[in-house]
């Protein structure tokens, strides 16, 4: 059999582990290896090709790596914390800067508790425990559930009855995480375990810089719109996919749809009033990442406004870019869009100020093909005193967008799809892949791309996010939460047939792969009862 890396051929027998093949590669790595590609899709270490290969190695700098060694952290936490406390109901619940957020239902979580926990991780690492996958076949999946009732992590019980179970062991300890895991304890070198509010945080490492922790950067407003989302979603009983799958076997699906529904509306609803209570706002802001339904919120947010007697004018900041040859590039050469700097800023903001004193403006409009602004006596504007703007852009938490306005003047929004549906008590969902899932549908149905393009792509979007958007989340007056309970259930029908065209020969392959696996989970939730003004209809129509 022939294992084909860096255009090297090596020929190895059928009980031969990627491990063994490439061990020499492995260990003289300067950036830690932690698992491995075979045909693009991503594997463990420990994979013992059937067939001629083509392998790729997997380090701490690649985006799967970097989630494998998450995943890694948290099983040896979790393991850690099994040791020391067996009888404790571990939540992992998401992600906050470079850090998981977890909480204990039963147990007061101390500092004392938490040192412990952090000496015994750091006593596993160091004995270097191999961590093992095991699969079991549906009898055995059955016979397991019937001696383990009681575990929180295991997968979801109407999943494995169809199709068994995996678990990944280490000594006495097994659970189940989602995706590929470390074939050791060792590799997981660089964490910590602070107390934070009422529960914990776990902080790793980012793929920029794999050998030390970054600063955590707290975000309050973020975090507490995580919690009230996820109070509500236990309020309801639908914390996990698993209990989601029930209400859909139950025939109950509507329930959960309405009541998704209902909380978008209440919420936006409570938006619009703050607002109108502050006679000083004369500007709504909106921002957010990628796929988070920030158009379908501006127009529904701008029906709750009317209601109260306030009239949205929207303002594209899209019309304001420099001149083409002012646009700033990037360090590939190519013109920079998404920065702050290819936006005429100054123009921008002498408008807002006359259009706030209530002067009338000539607004240009740009033309994207001549790359220049274009105006016409026909686009003037001028606001009344019932009028208020809404504008929607990357840069508008951003004070720089529009300095010459006053605090007082504006009300900032931040719109994110905040994912608190978890696959399990161990397995939380990143909101960054609903994003995702959300686009790859999006894209195809009204722009005619293809999964693969959109996730060729989807770095690039995130790369402006990170920059651009991210670090001025916590300027926002206020956040909304765009997500709904039910969504997963929906999207999966459209976006699996998307993943599965994507062949096994492209990088994008092994995304696919791990996308068509997590929306498995869901059972399908027919599109017939969702409303026609359901933020969800901007990506499935």
């Amino acid at each position: 059999m022939i294992i084909e890396y860096e255009n090297r051929k090596i020929e190895i027998s059928e009980d031969t582990t990627v491990y063994e093949a490439l061990k020499s590669e492995i260990q003289n790595s300067q950036v830690p290896i932690i698992a491995c590609k075979c045909n693009n899709e991503v594997r463990s270490l420990n994979l013992k090709p059937q067939q001629d290969s083509k392998i790729e190695l997997i380090d701490l700098k690649d985006k799967d790596g970097i989630r494998i060694y998450i995943r890694g952290v948290m099983y040896i936490m979790s393991k850690a914390l099994s040791r020391l406390y067996p009888d404790a109901l571990l939540t992992i619940q998401y992600q906050l800067s470079n850090a998981m957020f977890c909480e204990i239902d039963n147990m007061e979580v101390t500092e004392e508790m938490l040192e412990q926990v952090k000496n015994e991780m750091k006593k596993i690492v160091t004995q270097d425990l191999e961590i093992k996958k095991v699969k079991m076949n549906l009898e055995e999946t059955k016979e397991f559930y019937k001696k383990e009732k009681t575990l929180r992590g295991i997968i979801q019980m109407d999943v494995a009855e169809k199709y068994g179970a995996s678990l990944y062991y280490c000594e006495d300890y097994f659970n189940y995480f989602f995706g590929v895991m470390p074939i050791s304890t060792g590799i997981i070198k660089v964490f910590d375990v602070e107390k934070y509010r009422d529960g914990f945080i776990v902080r790793y490492p980012n793929r920029s810089n794999p050998w030390e922790l970054t600063e955590f950067v707290e975000t309050k407003k973020l975090a507490a719109t995580l919690d009230e989302y996820e109070d509500i979603y236990k309020l309801l009983g639908i914390n996990t996919v698993y209990k989601l799958n029930q209400e859909v076997d139950k025939d109950n699906a509507k329930d959960a749809i309405v009541l998704s529904e209902a909380l978008h509306e209440k919420k936006m609803a409570e938006l619009a009033d703050k607002i109108v209570k502050d006679r000083n706002i004369k500007m709504v802001l909106i921002a957010g990442p990628s796929s988070s339904g920030k158009t379908t919120f501006a127009h529904r947010l701008g029906v709750q406004l009317r209601l109260n007697g306030i009239k949205p004018v929207t303002i594209s900041v899209d019309n304001y870019f420099v001149e083409r040859s002012q646009n700033p590039k990037d360090e590939f050469g190519n013109y920079d869009f998404e920065c702050i700097e290819a936006l005429d800023t100054e123009l921008f903001n002498d408008h807002l100020v006359k259009l706030l004193n209530g002067e009338e403006v000539l607004m240009p409009t740009f033309d994207f093909k001549k790359g220049t602004k274009t105006y016409s006596e026909e686009n003037k504007l001028r606001l009344s005193s019932d009028e208020v703007l809404v504008i929607e852009g990357i840069h508008c938490l951003n004070d720089r967008l529009t300095s010459a306005i006053s605090k007082s003047q504006k009300y900032k929004i931040y719109v994110s799809d905040l994912t608190v549906l978890n696959i399990d008590y161990y397995n939380c969902i990143s909101t960054t892949d609903t994003r995702l899932i959300r686009r790859i549908v999006r894209d195809n149905q009204y722009r005619g791309y293809s999964a693969e393009h959109t996730i060729k792509t989807w770095y690039s979007v995130n790369r402006g996010e990170e920059k651009n958007i991210f670090p001025y989340q916590e300027e926002a007056d206020s956040m909304f939460n765009s997500s709904l309970i039910y969504e997963l259930g929906v999207l999966k029908q459209y976006a699996i047939p998307l993943l599965k065209d994507i062949p096994n020969t492209v990088p994008e392959y092994s995304e696919a792969t791990r996308l068509i696996r997590m929306l498995s989970y869901f059972k399908p939730i027919p599109t017939d009862e969702i409303p026609r003004t359901s933020l969800l209809r901007e990506f499935i129509g």
